[in-house]
């Protein structure tokens, strides 16, 4: 017949008995928990707190009072006899506000009218704003319009030029090679350099 075993509630032995192990275990635990509780006790005892007095309390010697009592009831008395004043606190008043619209010098003086030379100086730059400016900003960044059809040529009546050569312009030289890259790079710095810069300052003004 086996062995009934027994067993701490809430433990699963999967092997053998260990309920007495385990109940030896908890109890030598418990008892160095306690024995840790005790001594520090007794050290905050010694260290921080006084050791409470068990003298009885000073009586009256007439009376047979306690002492303390009377000492209460004193500082009950005084406290009592204390001029205490009471502040009433009254609701805020409503603050008079007039009116600008019947008080009219409370109104913001008039700004004086501007002069006919700054009336001038103001369409001009309106004009200026307007009719090249906001157009120039606005369409910059969209593909330019198709050119629609121009002018016809048409013949130069020059009777004199057409026979007799010398009175023509003389034709111009050619530029060197020097001449021709120093505009190169002029007309290079003023497309992707110059160009992007006064657009948009022009586009900042606007």
């Amino acid at each position: 017949m086996t062995d009934i075993l027994q067993l701490s509630s809430g433990y699963l032995s999967p092997v053998g008995n260990y309920g007495r192990h385990n109940t030896q275990a908890l109890g030598g635990v418990s008892h160095l928990w306690q024995d840790f509780f005790a001594r520090a006790l007794a050290e905050q005892q010694a260290e921080g707190s006084e050791p409470v007095s068990l003298s009885p309390a000073p009586v009256d010697q007439v009376t047979g009072e306690p002492v303390g009592g009377s000492q209460v009831l004193a500082h009950i008395h005084s406290q009592r006899l204390c001029n205490v004043q009471d502040t009433e606190i009254a609701p805020p008043e409503p603050l008079f506000l007039p009116i600008a619209e019947f008080e009219p010098e409370l109104l913001e003086k008039l700004a004086p009218p501007f002069s006919d030379a700054e009336l001038i100086e103001q369409q001009r730059q309106l004009d200026i704003s307007n009719s090249w400016v906001r157009p120039v900003v606005m369409s910059q960044g969209h593909p330019l319009p198709e050119p629609g059809p121009g002018p016809e040529p048409k013949p130069l009546y020059l009777p004199i030029a057409e026979f007799e050569m010398e009175l023509l312009d003389k034709a111009p030289e050619p530029f060197d090679a020097p001449t021709l890259v120093a505009q190169q790079s002029a007309l290079d710095f003023d497309t992707r350099w110059a160009r992007p810069v006064v657009l948009n300052n022009v586009r900042i003004a606007a």
